[in-house]
């Protein structure tokens, strides 16, 4: 894997973030993938069941900006930081590490961390 690797399954993942497609949501995943959503949390297990729960927790397109740093990568495994701001009503902003576990252009294996940034 190499960072520009990386960075198109950021921006695959933005796209599916912003489009709620099923079918981009899908294309992110191996079939037998796992997301932690939270890591204290059981994983959501298999592309299906990750695509459900996606659209049923989907933001709205148009709904957040995001940026993001890769800290670091190899052997299949990415570390990235990213920042959402939510331009909701009330707006709010979020600071994220992600664990990204690829093979060749799908995580197989996805962790995240988000923490509120206090008003």
């Amino acid at each position: 894997m190499k960072e520009k690797d990386l960075d198109r399954w950021v921006e695959r993942y933005r796209k599916a973030w912003e489009s709620n497609d099923p079918k981009d949501i899908a294309a992110l995943w191996t079939e037998d993938a796992v997301w932690y959503r939270r890591p204290d949390e059981d994983p959501v297990t298999g592309r299906d069941a990750i695509v459900a729960v996606w659209l049923e927790i989907a933001d709205a397109p148009g709904e957040t900006t995001f940026e993001y740093e890769v800290l670091g990568f190899g052997d299949g495994v990415a570390f990235v930081r990213g920042w959402t701001t939510y331009l909701t009503n009330p707006p709010g902003e979020f600071s994220n590490l992600w664990v990204i576990r690829l093979d060749k252009d799908r995580a197989y294996e996805f962790t995240e961390w988000w923490m509120e940034k206090p008003r």
